[in-house]
C-alpha cells in the first residue's frame, strides 16, 4: 500500500511539472510559431517586389557579412587562445582575461565609436590633414561605413566566443600530446593545425555557431553603415513600406537559416568521435622568447586594444565633454527605465528557469526535456524576429478583446499587451531565457543525485527537498544566470527598438538614435555606460570559470 500511495504521488508530481514545463514551452514559443506560419500566407504584391529587387541582395550580404566575420573571429580567436594556452611569454596571465574585455563593447556601439574616430571630421583624418598639410581628394582613405568595415567592427567584438570555448578545449586536452610533438621537432603552429585544433573542432564550430547567429541578429552595425541584410530589411519592410505580412515572410526566411545554422552545428559536432583525457596533469607551454616573445604580445594586445581600450578611451573623452549637457534628469530617466526593464525580465527568466530546470531534473515523463529545451530555444532567433512574432498575435489579441467588449458591453479595452512594458518584456523572456535556463540547468546537474534519494527516504518532498537542499546549493548559478540576463537585455536593441511603449527608451535605444542623428559625441555616455554594466559580470563569469576548473592550468 505505500509503495502504491508513493507511485500515485509520483505521477500527480509528474503531471504538475509536466504541465509547467509544457505551458512555458507552448507560451515562449509563441513568436517562433507566429514566424514561421507567415509561410503559409499567399504572397502580395510588396513580397514579390522584395523577391524581384532586393531579397537576393539581402541574402548575399548577410551570407557575405556572416562568412567575413567568421573568418575573422577564427583569426583572432584561435591565435589568442593558443597563445594563452600552450605559450609562455610575458603578460600571458594578464591577457588570459583582458581578451575577453571586448565582449563588453555591443557591435553597434564600437562601429559608432570607430566611425567617429575614422571619418572624414574625426580626430584620426584631421590630424593626417594637418600634418601633411592634405586637403579633402588629396589622399585615400578606406570607409569605414560598408561591409568590409561592419565586418572589422563586428569580429573585433564577438572574436571572445571563439576565444573561451577554445581555450577552455585547449586546457581541456592533454599537455603531453604537445610535450611529445615538441620532443620530434614539430613547431608550436603545426601541432595546433594538424593535432590540437582538430581534436577542438567541436568547441571551434560551437563558438562559431554563436558568432554567425549574433551576426544575423545585427541590426544597429549594418543600419548605421547602410549594409542591407535581413534584419534591415525586416523593419524597412515593416515600418517604411507598412507591410507586417512581408515583413513576418522575410523574417521566416531569416529564421530558416538559423535553424540551417543550429542544425550545421549539431551534424558537424556529431561527426567528430575524439576523446580527451578526463585527468589533465600539469600543463606544458612552448617557451616563447626574443622575437617570438614581442610577436606574441602584440599578437595578444591588439585585440584588446582595438576592441576595448581605444573605443573606451574615445568614448571617455566624448563623455567628459558632453556629460554637463546630456547627463539631466532625462539621462536618469534613461537609467530608470533600463534598469525598470532588466530587473523585471531578470526577475522572470530566473523563477521560470530555476522551475523548468528543476522539473527538468525531478520530473519522470519522457517529454518533459523536449520541452525544456523548447522553452529556451529563443536565444538562438534574433531579437527582430522575436519582436515581430510578439507584436502580431499580441495585436490580434487586443483587437479580438476589444471587439468583444465593444460587442457585448459597449465598451473599449484599448491596446492592453500592444505597446506596453508587458509585451516588452514578454520579447526579452523569451529571447535570453536559455542564458538563464543553462546557467541554473549547470548548476544542479553539479549536485549528485544520491542528495535527492536520501533526501526523500528521510521523507522530504519536492518542495522541501527544492528549498532546503537544491536551492543553496544553486545559489552562485542563479546569481550568474542574472548577472549575463541583466547584461543582455541591457545591450539588446532591435527588439527594445520595435516593442518599447510610447515615450519610453532605453541607454541602447538612445545610443542608437543619437548615433543615427550623427551625434555621437552626445551617445558616448549612455554607450560607456552600457559597457561599463556590461565589464563586470565578465570578469565575474571568467574567474567562475578558472575557478571551477573549466580551464585546467589557465592559471598555472
Amino acid at each position: 500500500m505505500p509503495g502504491f500511495i508513493q507511485r500515485i504521488r509520483q505521477q500527480k508530481s509528474d503531471l504538475g511539472w509536466l504541465i509547467c514545463t509544457v505551458g512555458a514551452a507552448l507560451l515562449l514559443s509563441i513568436p517562433v510559431v507566429t514566424v514561421l506560419y507567415s509561410i503559409t500566407l499567399p504572397a502580395n504584391d510588396i513580397w514579390s517586389h522584395l523577391w524581384s529587387t532586393v531579397l537576393a541582395d539581402y541574402a548575399l550580404n548577410s551570407f557575405v557579412l556572416a562568412a567575413g566575420v567568421c573568418i575573422g573571429t577564427s583569426l583572432i580567436g584561435i591565435t589568442t587562445a593558443w597563445l594563452c594556452s600552450a605559450c609562455t611569454f610575458p603578460g600571458r596571465k594578464i591577457f588570459s582575461w583582458t581578451l575577453l574585455l571586448p565582449l563588453a563593447f555591443p557591435p553597434y556601439i564600437i562601429a559608432y565609436t570607430y566611425t567617429g574616430m575614422l571619418d572624414f571630421a574625426g580626430p584620426v583624418q584631421t590630424a593626417m590633414r594637418s600634418v601633411f598639410g592634405w586637403e579633402y581628394g588629396d589622399y585615400w582613405f578606406p570607409e569605414i561605413r560598408s561591409i568590409t568595415g561592419a565586418i572589422i567592427m563586428i569580429s573585433l567584438v564577438l572574436y571572445p566566443y571563439v576565444y573561451l570555448l577554445l581555450r577552455t578545449a585547449f586546457s581541456e586536452q592533454s599537455s603531453s600530446l604537445r610535450e611529445a610533438s615538441h620532443m620530434f621537432g614539430v613547431g608550436s603552429y603545426r601541432t595546433l593545425f594538424t593535432i590540437i585544433l582538430p581534436m577542438a573542432r567541436p568547441a571551434l564550430v560551437a563558438g562559431l555557431t554563436l558568432v554567425v547567429m549574433e551576426t544575423l541578429a545585427d541590426y544597429g552595425t549594418v543600419h548605421y553603415f547602410g549594409v542591407p541584410t535581413f534584419t534591415t530589411g525586416i523593419l524597412r519592410t515593416w515600418f517604411g513600406l507598412g507591410d507586417r505580412v512581408a515583413a513576418t515572410q522575410l523574417a521566416s526566411l531569416l529564421l530558416l537559416c538559423v535553424f540551417a545554422v543550429i542544425l550545421a552545428e549539431r551534424y558537424m559536432r556529431k561527426a567528430v568521435h575524439h576523446q580527451n583525457p578526463t585527468k589533465v596533469q600539469k600543463s606544458w607551454r612552448y617557451p616563447l622568447t626574443g622575437i617570438k616573445a614581442i610577436a606574441a604580445v602584440l599578437i595578444c594586445s591588439l585585440p584588446v586594444f582595438l576592441g576595448f581600450i581605444i573605443p573606451s578611451v574615445q568614448l571617455g573623452a566624448w563623455a567628459m565633454k558632453t556629460a554637463p549637457e546630456i547627463v539631466d534628469s532625462s539621462f536618469f530617466t534613461l537609467i530608470f527605465n533600463t534598469l525598470q526593464l532588466t530587473v523585471i525580465v531578470t526577475g522572470i527568466i530566473i523563477v521560470a528557469a530555476t522551475v523548468l530546470a528543476y522539473g527538468k531534473r525531478v520530473g519522470t515523463h519522457f517529454s518533459i526535456p523536449y520541452t525544456v529545451n523548447i522553452s529556451a530555444m529563443g536565444y538562438a532567433v534574433p531579437g527582430v524576429i522575436i519582436a515581430v512574432g510578439v507584436l502580431l498575435p499580441f495585436a490580434w489579441l487586443d483587437n479580438a478583446l476589444d471587439a468583444w467588449l465593444q460587442q457585448h458591453f459597449k465598451i473599449s479595452s484599448g491596446l492592453i499587451l500592444t505597446g506596453t512594458l508587458a509585451s516588452l518584456a514578454f520579447a526579452h523572456v523569451v529571447r535570453f531565457m536559455a542564458i538563464g535556463l543553462n546557467s541554473v540547468d549547470a548548476s544542479l546537474a553539479k549536485i549528485h543525485r544520491s542528495i535527492d534519494d536520501a533526501a526523500q527516504l528521510l521523507g522530504r518532498k519536492t518542495f522541501e527537498r527544492f528549498a532546503s537542499i537544491h536551492l543553496p546549493m544553486i545559489r552562485g548559478g542563479i546569481l550568474t544566470a542574472a548577472l549575463l540576463v541583466f547584461v543582455e537585455v541591457t545591450k539588446e536593441l532591435p527588439a527594445t527598438l520595435v516593442l518599447r511603449p510610447f515615450d519610453f527608451n532605453t541607454l541602447a535605444v538612445r545610443t542608437y538614435e543619437l548615433a543615427s542623428d550623427e551625434r555621437l559625441a552626445d551617445a558616448a555616455c549612455s554607450a560607456l555606460l552600457i559597457v561599463a554594466i556590461s565589464v563586470l559580470p565578465i570578469l565575474i563569469l571568467n574567474r567562475s570559470i578558472v575557478q571551477s576548473g573549466v580551464i585546467h592550468g589557465a592559471q598555472t
